[in-house]
C-alpha cells in the first residue's frame, strides 16, 4: 500500500501511509525519530524523484544526444524533423534549430524527397515530402513507389499521368504546387494551378482510352505524348513573392525560400532608423554611457519595423487589454509592448505574419533582462509610405511613353487618387536621350501609396523606375 500511494503521488494517501509505517517501525524496534525520518525521505521522493539507475542512464543517454548532434549535425536532425513530422509548430521550431547550427534545408522536391527529411550532407536536409501538410501519406507512398520503379517525373503531365488520381487527387497536387514541390518540372507555380484541372482531365482520359484500348487511324495505341498534346498551356506571370510565401506557410508552416520582409528592406530602411539588432546594440551602448546605468537611458524616440511573429495579450487593472507581441526583420528580434489605449485605437494592426511598422522608445526590462520598444504609434506598411513619403517618383523614358501609355498610366494614377495630406505627390522625371524634366502634378493628384498601385506602376514602367521619396 505505501509503495501504491508513492507511485500515485497522493499526499493524503501517503498521510495515511505515516502512522502504519511509523508503528510498524515501533514494534521493530525503530525509534520514532529515525522512523519519520525515514519516512520524510520517502515522502519527499514520492513528490517527485528517481533511482539513481534511472539518472545515470539519462544522463548517458544526454551525452549520446549530444554527441551526436555535434559531430552528424544533418543527420541528426534529419531524424529529430522526422520524428515531429506531424506536429507543424515543432517542425518550424527544429528548422530555426537548423538554421542556428548553420544547416541549410532544401525545399521539398518531388523527384529528390523522401517522405521524411534526409540528409544530403554534412550541412543540408532535404524537406520531407510528409511534413507537407495536405497531402496524405497514401497519396505521397503511391508517388514514391511510382518513382522508385519508372524513375524521376519530368512533368506536370507526367505526374497526372503515372498516378493514380483517386489518390494523388486535385488536393494532393495543389498542396505539391504550394509548397513549391513541383518547381523542378518545368513550369512556375502559377502555370501548373492554372493548367492542373486540365492536367488531370486529359490523364484521367488516357487512363479510360488505355483500359478500352483505343487506337489511331493507324492501329496503333494512342501515346502518352499524344495525350498530353491535347491542350496548350498557357503560361502565366509567376506569383508575387508575398503570395508564393504565403502558399509555402500555409502548406509547409514556416517560410522555406524566402522571408516576406526581404522585398521590403530598401523602403523600410527610409522609414526607420536601422535594422532592429543594431538598434539594440546603440542602445544598449547608449545607455551604458548615459550615467543612468544599464538601459535606464529613456527619451529616444525610434522607429522599428518587423514581421510580427508571436502575439501575447493580457487584461490591465483597468479592464482593457495590453499586447506584447514579437518584431522579427531576419537581422534580429525584438519584444514589442504596446499599452491599453494603443491597443484599444490600431489593435486591427497587430495579426500574426503581418509587417509591422512601429514608433516608440527602447527599455530595458528588469523582469526579462532584456531590451524592448514601448510603442507610441503602429504603423502598415501602407499606413507607413502615406506617413513617412512625400512623394512617389516616376522614371519615364522616351521609348516607354508610347503606345497608348499615356491613357493606362492616367487611368491608373486615378484610380489611387486621395486629396489627403497623407497621400503622396505624384513626380515624373521624363528621360529622352537629350534631356530630361522633371514634371510635379498639382495637389488634386495625389495618389494614395498603395501595393497593388506600385506593383502595376512597376509593371508599366519597369521595375527599378518607380520610387517613394521622404521628407527624413
Amino acid at each position: 500500500m505505501l509503495r501504491r500511494a508513492m507511485g500515485k503521488k497522493k499526499p493524503e494517501e501517503m498521510e495515511k501511509q505515516r502512522a502504519i509505517f511509523t508503528e510498524g517501525a515501533l514494534t521493530r524496534g525503530i525509534d520514532e525519530e529515525t522512523a519519520t525520518y525515514i519516512f520524510d525521505l520517502m515522502e519527499k521522493f514520492a513528490g517527485y524523484g528517481f533511482n539513481k539507475s534511472h539518472s545515470a542512464a539519462y544522463a548517458l543517454l544526454s551525452y549520446h544526444t549530444a554527441w551526436l548532434k555535434a559531430h552528424f549535425p544533418a543527420a541528426f536532425m534529419s531524424s529529430v524533423l522526422s520524428a515531429d513530422m506531424d506536429h507543424t509548430e515543432k517542425v518550424v521550431t527544429l528548422i530555426e534549430e537548423c538554421r542556428n547550427m548553420s544547416l541549410e534545408v532544401l525545399p521539398p522536391h518531388v523527384n529528390h524527397s523522401a517522405f521524411r527529411f534526409t540528409p544530403v550532407s554534412d550541412v543540408q536536409i532535404r524537406y520531407g515530402l510528409g511534413a507537407i501538410k495536405g497531402v496524405g501519406e497514401s497519396a505521397l507512398d503511391l508517388v514514391l513507389e511510382e518513382r522508385e520503379k519508372q524513375g524521376d517525373f519530368t512533368s506536370l503531365d507526367d505526374l497526372c499521368q503515372r498516378t493514380d488520381s483517386q489518390k494523388v487527387n486535385r488536393r494532393v497536387l495543389e498542396a505539391l504546387i504550394r509548397a513549391g514541390a513541383l518547381d523542378g518540372l518545368g513550369l512556375n507555380r502559377a502555370t501548373m494551378m492554372h493548367c492542373l484541372a486540365q492536367a488531370i482531365k486529359t490523364a484521367e482520359q488516357q487512363r479510360r482510352d488505355h483500359v478500352s484500348g483505343q487506337v489511331d487511324m493507324f492501329g496503333m495505341p494512342l501515346s502518352s505524348a499524344a495525350a498530353t498534346e491535347t491542350y496548350a498551356v498557357n503560361l502565366q506571370p509567376e506569383w508575387q513573392d508575398d503570395e508564393k510565401l504565403r502558399a509555402e506557410k500555409e502548406t509547409l508552416g514556416l517560410y522555406l525560400s524566402g522571408y516576406p520582409i526581404s522585398q521590403h528592406l530598401p523602403e523600410l530602411s527610409q522609414y526607420t532608423d536601422g535594422r532592429l539588432a543594431d538598434q539594440m546594440d546603440r542602445y544598449q551602448a547608449q545607455s551604458a554611457n548615459s550615467g543612468f546605468g544599464k538601459g535606464r537611458k529613456r527619451g529616444v524616440s525610434v522607429t522599428a519595423a518587423g514581421l510580427i511573429l508571436a502575439i501575447r495579450t493580457r487584461n490591465t487593472q483597468r479592464g482593457g487589454k495590453m499586447a506584447f507581441i514579437t518584431l522579427d526583420d531576419q537581422a534580429g528580434r525584438a519584444e514589442v509592448t504596446i499599452g491599453q489605449e494603443l491597443f484599444a485605437e490600431q489593435g486591427e494592426l497587430i495579426r500574426m505574419d503581418e509587417l509591422l511598422v512601429v514608433r516608440g522608445e527602447w527599455r530595458y526590462d528588469d523582469f526579462n533582462g532584456g531590451y524592448q520598444l514601448r510603442a507610441n504609434a503602429l504603423y502598415s506598411l501602407e499606413q507607413a509610405r502615406a506617413h513617412f513619403s512625400r512623394f512617389l517618383e516616376v522614371n519615364l523614358l522616351q521609348q516607354t511613353a508610347q503606345n497608348g501609355f499615356m491613357d493606362a498610366f492616367s487611368q491608373l494614377i486615378a484610380e489611387y487618387r486621395e486629396e489627403k495630406e497623407e497621400a503622396c505627390q505624384v513626380r515624373i522625371k521624363y528621360h529622352t536621350p537629350n534631356a530630361s524634366a522633371c514634371l510635379e502634378l498639382g495637389e488634386t493628384w495625389r495618389d494614395r501609396p498603395a501595393d497593388n498601385l506600385l506593383i502595376q506602376l512597376k509593371k508599366l514602367v519597369g521595375e527599378n523606375q518607380v520610387a517613394l521619396l521622404t521628407g527624413r
